[in-house]
């Protein structure tokens, strides 16, 4: 990564950071006893987004049955970026999101009630047939519960820098109160992780 590249990345990350201010309130009692009689009655599943599918519009474009159901974090793992086996994404031109393991870190996202019908749909959309993510059931926890959440994790990630393109789809314009707590706190991590990795060599970069 050039020392331009950094440094524009570093600055766009402390101005998204610095004009999102807007929080998430917690969701109702009502409204989280009728998802938990929907989730046990297994007609939804719950869904954890920390990367491109923070974007309301993106995932309702193949599953429109997303709805938010809270903003939450995934403990003892890290977000990183990459790509699978190396292959540079054609849409992003960058490495993209996936996390791992690092006891101690946190990783923020928003959490999606989904339809089951739409279950399918996502899976085609993380590439689950060909190998590039696999789905994972883990716990995330709000500030008064954990929740039990389908995510993906990426298979033989090579690390790559996100591109600007990518970063920028996840404007805070296209964010709505819910899902800037999450923005914020993403946005803080990758800016600090940034910052402490500048001379890191390519293929070992990792936010």
């Amino acid at each position: 990564m050039s020392l331009f590249h950094f440094l524009t990345l570093s600055l766009l990350l402390l101005f998204l950071i610095l004009i999102l201010v807007l929080l998430v309130p917690l969701p109702s009692e009502d409204s989280m006893m009728d998802n938990s009689t929907d989730h046990q009655n297994r007609s939804t599943f719950l869904y954890f987004a920390y990367g491109s599918n923070l974007l309301k519009e993106r995932l309702q474009l193949k599953n429109p049955s997303a709805t938010i159901y809270c903003v939450a974090k995934l403990k003892d793992y890290k977000l990183v970026f990459g790509n699978h086996k190396g292959l540079a994404s054609q849409r992003w031109h960058g490495g993209v999101a996936t996390i791992e393991h690092c006891p101690g870190d946190d990783v923020w996202g928003v959490v999606w009630r989904m339809n089951m019908s739409d279950l399918e749909s996502l899976d085609r959309q993380e590439n689950v047939k060909m190998g590039t993510y696999s789905p994972v059931e883990m716990n995330v926890s709000t500030s008064n519960q954990d929740l039990s959440c389908r995510m993906y994790i990426m298979n033989s990630c090579i690390y790559a820098p996100p591109s600007l393109q990518y970063l920028q789809v996840q404007s805070p314009a296209c964010y709505n109160k819910s899902q800037n707590t999450a923005f914020i706190r993403t946005l803080a991590s990758f800016t600090s992780q940034l910052l402490q990795q500048k001379h890191i060599k390519p293929k070992q970069y990792a936010l």
